[in-house]
């Protein structure tokens, strides 16, 4: 890695309150339901948290309101080693989710309003460019402004940094991105959308990370739930089963403890295609947890699971 050590990821933070019900009320409607958690979450947040548990050294450039949302996630990167470099706002509140999951699968469906974190932008990237330059991996996301993602990917590229970027949530990107990304890392629901058609079959994910690979990107990684992720180069196609680690309780933070796994493999020198495996052993363990940052697995739990 040249020198280079370390993963910044740029990205928000959103307190997650989750309700746990048969399904999702209608219009006009109101369901009893049966569980209830709040805790820490956003895509940034939650990859941040779930790399510094499998062993990064991670810091995370975000905002946050000066509320008590604000306190839960700066207590959050200090209990897992995050390193925050987070902005505390006066006057805006901090990102919140409401998070539906079905209390028979485990699936989900959620509403985010990034809150102060919907303000980052390009100065919030340039104010980390000495750590964004030294970093090994830089991490972003689409939950904040676009201009500060692409920003981050910029810097990070011209700097040799090894840059991940996860199309979530999903939205229409200048073809220009593509080429920042090292590797791209969408689950099947948004690759389908960058493309234009399902991802049902193995043929039909293997069409789509060729789109994306004619785009520009380097690396495609395509998670797909419980059928693991596949991982595609111009020199290299294979698809990595998933894990078991157990009954799958909550799916909400899925892709983020993936992500978070496998950026911190790819900062300790791994093999792509090994960094993919340690990233869905991660998810593994954290599926069968309520909450998104609260289940991210320690270093100890994903190596235990890993042949």
């Amino acid at each position: 890695m040249s020198g280079k050590n370390g993963i910044v990821i740029l990205g928000i933070f959103a307190a997650d309150t989750a309700y746990k019900a048969k399904r999702l009320p209608h219009i006009a409607e109101t369901l009893i339901g049966s569980g209830f958690t709040l805790g820490p979450g956003g895509k940034g947040s939650n990859q941040a948290i779930a790399a510094a548990k499998a062993g990064g050294k991670v810091t995370f450039i975000s905002r946050v309101g000066n509320d008590p949302f604000g306190e839960m996630a700066l207590a959050a990167y200090a209990a897992a080693g995050v390193k925050a470099n987070v902005m505390k706002m006066d006057g805006v509140s901090s990102g919140a989710a409401f998070i539906f999951v079905d209390e028979m699968s485990g699936d989900n469906a959620i509403i985010v309003v990034p809150g102060a974190a919907g303000l980052i932008g390009i100065e919030d990237v340039d104010a980390n460019r000495a750590e964004i330059e030294s970093a090994a991996i830089f991490m972003t996301q689409l939950e904040q402004p676009l201009e500060a993602a692409i920003h981050g990917l910029t810097m990070a590229k011209r700097a040799g940094v090894t840059t991940i970027f996860n199309p979530a949530p999903v939205r229409a990107i200048p073809d220009s991105v593509y080429g920042l990304c090292d590797f791209i890392v969408p689950n099947e629901v948004e690759a389908a959308e960058l493309v234009g058609h399902a991802i049902e079959t193995d043929e039909q994910a293997r069409a789509a990370a060729l789109t994306l690979l004619d785009r520009g990107a380097r690396a495609v990684i395509l998670t797909l739930g419980a059928r693991g992720a596949y991982y595609h180069t111009a020199d290299q196609s294979e698809f990595v089963p998933a894990f078991s680690a157990g009954n799958v309780i909550d799916t909400t933070g899925a892709g983020d403890a993936f992500l978070g796994g496998f950026a911190t493999a790819i900062s300790e020198g791994c093999a792509p295609v090994e960094a993919v495996r340690f990233g869905c052993a991660t998810a593994a363990i954290a599926v069968t947890r309520p909450g998104t940052a609260p289940a991210m697995p320690s270093r100890a739990e994903i190596d235990a699971l890993l042949p």
